[in-house]
């Protein structure tokens, strides 16, 4: 592991410069906001394949749908609240529908982005994205794994979702951790029970396994499972067998999200007592992204309790449990 800070979105503007070095079919458009979600950078260097569409999300969904249909290869990239929302009809209709070639740069995802307040942090995205026939779906962890993510996204055929911070965040992989589309790679190995976690929350739930390890002498599984859709079914179904218990952990709504989709998992192979560490249906607000981390529960502390929770859960005879 590195011992640095680096933003998410860094790598994925290191990855564009060097897709837009390999590979001239590479364009990108960006909704008024290249300065942030820091595709200026690919527009310095690639001006004739770079376009700013404007405050106009729709037009550059329908744009990019035109681009791939005629051999390009798009990213859209703007914060990740106005592109699943307000192009969500044209990602759904035009992208997914025609499994156009599209890659969609998720800028600002979760509620870290801070002072921007509710209407900048986006807290639904992964729901609406995963739901979307086609549609692939990615949440990095950290702004090595984002590049190799953007990197791989590219060999992927047809629309793929990449979510990215604004905030720098701690680097926990290296250039030698692996990384897959579509497999989950388990950060720590446990008996007692697992955390499975996506993006910022794999930081916090490794955090939260070595404090209960020392405290509580509990062995507990990570999995970064990087990939949202399609989803690993076999690490979890793996984990599930083998732990007898799960909590997952994700900056995003509680309902919808990486949590959900992994009760669906879990559900159908190998029920086990679960607890979904998320935004508990509500906006977000203003503040330093550590007050809100704390204020929404998203820190290593509330996923060290929704373990030790669960786990008396997973003590309990089967009929006994609680809800």
């Amino acid at each position: 592991m590195e011992n640095k800070m680096k933003a998410t979105r860094e790598g994925y503007a290191e990855a564009l410069l060097i897709l837009g070095e390999e590979n001239p079919d590479i364009v990108v458009l960006d909704a008024d906001l290249s300065k942030s979600t820091l595709t200026n950078r690919f527009a310095e260097k690639f001006p004739g394949r770079f376009f700013d569409m404007g405050i106009a999300e729709q037009d550059m969904m329908g744009t990019a749908a035109g681009l791939a249909k005629a051999g390009k290869i798009p990213f859209v990239t703007t914060y990740g609240v106005f592109v699943s929302g307000r192009a969500w009809d044209q990602i759904r209709t035009t992208v997914c529908y025609g499994c156009f070639n599209v890659k969609i740069g998720g800028a600002h995802g979760g509620i870290s982005v801070g002072p921007d307040g509710a209407t900048h942090q986006s807290l639904e995205e992964i729901a609406l994205m995963r739901v979307l026939p086609n549609m692939n779906v990615i949440v990095p962890c950290d702004a090595i794994e984002t590049r190799k993510a953007t990197l791989a996204a590219v060999e992927i055929q047809g629309p793929v979702y990449i979510r990215f911070g604004r905030e720098k965040t701690p680097v926990i992989t290296d250039e030698d951790t692996p990384y897959e589309f579509g497999k989950a790679l388990t950060f720590r190995d446990g008996s007692d029970i697992t955390v499975i976690a996506c993006g910022y929350e794999v930081g916090e739930a490794l955090a939260a396994a070595e404090e209960l390890e020392k405290e509580n002498g509990l062995s507990v599984r990570v999995i970064n499972l990087h990939t949202i859709k399609p989803i690993d079914e076999e690490a979890i179904v793996k984990a599930a067998k083998e732990t007898g218990a799960i909590v997952t952990a994700e900056e995003h709504q509680a309902a919808g999200g990486m949590g959900s989709a992994i009760a669906e998992v879990v559900v159908r192979n190998c029920p086990v007592p679960m607890r979904l560490v998320g935004i508990e249906d509500r906006f977000g607000e203003s503040g330093q992204p550590e007050e809100l981390l704390e204020e929404f529960g998203l820190t290593s502390r509330f996923i060290k309790k929704a373990v030790l929770e669960t786990f008396e859960r997973k003590k309990q005879p089967a009929a006994n449990r609680a809800v």
